[in-house]
């Protein structure tokens, strides 16, 4: 390890300094949440005899005598997330497990997971951002029993994750571990499964022929294998030290994950109050492990949805997270990972090839993250410099990272790394600001100046190539799409298209107030434009043919109008209605009309 890079440095003290009324409000609250010992102790007969009522024997006695550990398993299994489905065994696991070690664990709860995969494109997408604040809601009902002493999150996927690390927050005075599934192994390659894509986007690929593609791709329980949101949420979970070292990324059903789920358990019960070492979620989520997962977020080219995720994770944690920090980050961390879309290899050939321990080892070793961090493993983040593997007795065990990658194409040490920043740009200028991916762009669509044509909806772009209307220059407009408007939906069904103009030979962009999370790629995309449209902002008064200018070298973003012509332009206003209903989506008019902007998370806490 070394002494910690001063940008890191100065950046954390003024993440401190920023925050320092709200978090030590937070530290407050949850301090005295805590109390002494179990709360259940102090739950009437009455409600302690329904919160044991259901329990086998062993179990049913010791929470009746109420003085070891009670673990809270709050659960997002269903069978249609391939990630989220090997979770339908771990409760009966972990509650053997607690029995075995003379605790005991329940169900406290279980919360909904919806999967982006499927919705993409869908009207139920507009339900996907404001899922996670229901998710932190429901969390927060699983744990109101005042039952617990610590709990196990259950999770993988995009908005559950932090969803699930927010309600967990709201209850910081609780030890707490996420524990994760692993991903799938590995389908076809993914440049095959994004050449197919495209020959279909062009009409040069049948229906059938795409979803054989996508099904040898997406093909067994576990996580997706590209790096977008979920396996970037399992990535900051191992990097912020609420998953056991090496953790992220095992196999699911396997003996070696099934060791990990065991020995979670294990460490939870002893974080608890009536353990041995009490460390509640709420310490462990300090200013240090925010920046470490801003860090880690540029080191691995991870989703852009954390600009959005983090920033709502620090606030439920009292920390004031700003995309200024991101930016500022960005200039000094290297890039240190390709996988798709930065590159061709899944998350299984960045784990082969080391993973998540040596990316861990060669950031400290030039001080580029903090190491003097809390963890549920009970080390600062130099313990994290290792790799989880079953010795020949079957025990769990954890071998230093070797110093050298197994796979110089997917990981790389900071000596050498594929960029010298991070890759994520913050953007600046009379549009307002935005986020731009630049880790996989090109070098010569860094800076795109075009004209731009403006769209409502993402389907009306996919129509107007098909209409062969898109066959130049341009910047592609894409609002109204922001979590005021209709939720923020991702807005992938652009990125096929999009490329295929690109590979044509056009200069592109897009310019949107809406999403394109962890699988944006090689098209420049200034993304989460806020003010959004619906709050007037001056993406609303951007005109067909306005020269607009994306500039990721700069970091600005910028309509090339009069100043005093653009100001007096009424901004253009969207019928929504057909938004308001279907798939839910008249459940949601609260969150819509509450949400907060990009930049402070999108949510409605």
């Amino acid at each position: 390890m070394s002494v910690l890079h001063p940008v890191v440095a100065e950046v954390t003290e003024r993440l401190r300094e920023r925050s320092g009324e709200s978090r030590t409000a937070y530290l407050r609250r949850i301090d005295a949440a805590r109390g002494n010992g179990p709360h259940r102790e102090r739950l009437s007969c009455g409600n302690l005899a329904h919160g044991f009522a259901a329990c086998g024997g062993t179990d049913k006695q010791r929470l009746r005598e109420g003085h070891t550990p009670n673990l809270g398993i709050i659960n997002a299994y269903n069978d249609m997330l391939s990630a989220h489905q090997p979770y339908e065994r771990y409760p009966e696991l972990i509650r053997n497990v607690a029995r075995e070690a003379g605790i005991t664990a329940q169900m406290a709860g279980g919360v909904p997971a919806m999967c982006d995969g499927i919705t993409q494109g869908r009207a139920g997408m507009e339900l996907s951002l404001f899922s996670r604040d229901v998710i932190a809601m429901a969390t927060a009902v699983s744990l109101s029993h005042d039952m617990f002493d610590g709990a196990l999150y259950l999770g993988i996927c995009d908005k559950i994750v932090p969803g699930l690390l927010i309600g967990a927050l709201s209850f910081g005075h609780l030890p707490g571990m996420f524990v994760p599934s692993g991903p799938m192994p590995s389908g076809i390659s993914n440049e095959q499964k994004s050449k197919v894509r495209q020959a279909y986007a062009e009409g040069k690929a049948t229906k059938a022929e795409l979803l054989e593609a996508e099904a040898a791709s997406y093909h067994a329980p576990g996580t997706c294998t590209f790096y977008g949101t979920a396996n970037s949420n399992q990535m900051l979970m191992e990097i912020m030290g609420l998953h056991l070292p090496g953790a992220s990324f095992v196999a699911p059903d396997t003996p070696l994950r099934d060791a990990l789920t065991r020995e979670s358990v294990l460490r939870v019960a002893e974080l608890s109050a009536p353990g041995s070492s009490y460390l509640p979620m709420g310490h462990i989520i300090d200013e240090r492990a925010i920046v470490n997962g801003v860090i880690g977020l540029h080191a691995t080219g991870g989703s852009t949805n954390h600009l959005l995720h983090l920033v709502a994770i620090a606030r439920a944690a009292g920390i004031e997270l700003r995309w200024d920090d991101f930016d500022a980050l960005s200039s000094v961390i290297p890039l240190l990972a390709r996988v798709y879309p930065n590159g061709y290899a899944d998350v299984n050939q960045f784990h082969e090839a080391g993973g998540m321990g040596f990316l861990i080892d060669q950031l400290l070793s030039q001080g580029l993250m903090h190491a003097d961090v809390r963890t549920v493993f009970g080390t600062g983040m130099d313990g994290y410099a290792q790799l989880p593997q079953l010795d020949t007795n079957g025990a769990l065990v954890w071998k230093p990272v070797s110093k050298e990658s197994g796979n110089r194409g997917v990981l790389r040490g900071v000596a050498e790394p594929f960029r010298a920043d991070g890759g994520l740009r913050m953007l600046d200028g009379n549009l307002g600001r935005a986020v731009i991916k630049v880790s996989s762009v090109p070098d010569d669509r860094l800076v795109i100046e075009a004209p731009a044509i403006v769209f409502h909806d993402q389907d009306d772009v996919r129509k107007a190539f098909e209409r062969g209307e898109l066959n130049r220059d341009f910047v592609a407009v894409v609002r109204f799409q922001g979590p005021q408007a209709i939720g923020m939906p991702e807005l992938h069904k652009l990125t096929p298209t999009l490329a295929v103009l690109q590979d044509r030979g056009h200069r592109i962009a897009l310019v949107t107030d809406g999403r394109m999370s962890g699988a944006s790629g090689r098209v420049p995309a200034a993304i989460h434009v806020t003010p959004e449209a619906q709050d007037n902002g001056a993406i609303a008064r951007i005109r067909d043919g306005d020269i607009v200018r994306v500039d990721a070298v700069h970091g600005r973003l910028d309509v090339l109008v009069e100043a005093g012509e653009f100001a007096a332009r009424v901004p253009a206003t969207a019928d929504l209605s057909s938004h308001r209903f279907g798939m839910g989506r008249e459940l949601f008019g609260l969150f819509r009309n509450n949400a907060s902007s990009a930049d402070l998370g999108a949510g409605v806490f």
